[in-house]
């Protein structure tokens, strides 16, 4: 019985320990090269960090209906949204239906304070507006709560905005439309 245990765990290592070797790292993550790393994520010095070279400013253009990922922002002092909004220098209360945009759509900041219509894919829809920019180019500092660069096709909502659209901010991301309000 005892070699069948053995046996066992011998072939739940064989198996688990490759997933465990091919894990991605986020910011100040392992790696030995930047395959280890998520996303723009470069290695360096042994651990993941921001690549200011592979940065980009590009968004899919802005239509009536422009697909794109919702993402979770905690707006307040303290949040994993990091510093205050860009928008106005001030922090923000995560029941208002308030939202960053990726760098692109941030476009230099002549979408701040505007209005959005987020729209789900069965249909709900809520209006939010624009605070603050979420970095495409920076990130995995203190700057930006130590998190990667946002991906460029980002909304990052407040909770109000999840819940108003009815989803459940556990899912982390959803895919969504948005178009100016």
């Amino acid at each position: 019985m005892a070699y069948q245990s053995i046996s066992l765990s011998s072939l739940y290592l064989l198996f688990l320990l490759p997933s465990l070797i091919s894990a991605i790292s986020s910011c100040g993550g392992p790696c030995q090269t930047s395959d280890d790393c998520d996303g723009q994520l470069i290695c360096s010095n042994g651990g993941c960090t921001t690549d200011p070279d592979a940065g980009t400013t590009e968004s899919p253009p802005v239509t009536s209906s422009t697909e794109a990922i919702l993402t979770n922002n905690d707006f307040s002092q303290g949040g994993d949204g990091g510093g205050p909004s860009k928008c106005d220098d001030s922090y923000h209360n995560n029941s208002g239906l308030i939202v960053a945009l990726s760098t692109g759509w941030y476009a230099g900041g002549s979408r701040c304070e505007k209005m959005i219509r987020i729209t789900t894919q069965s249909g709900a829809s809520v209006t939010a507006k624009v605070v603050d920019e979420c970095d495409s180019v920076n990130g995995c500092d203190a700057e930006h709560a130590n998190q990667p660069p946002c991906r460029n096709n980002i909304v990052d909502a407040s909770d109000g905005v999840w819940n108003a659209l009815g989803l459940n901010i556990d899912d982390g991301e959803v895919s969504v439309t948005w178009s100016m309000a």
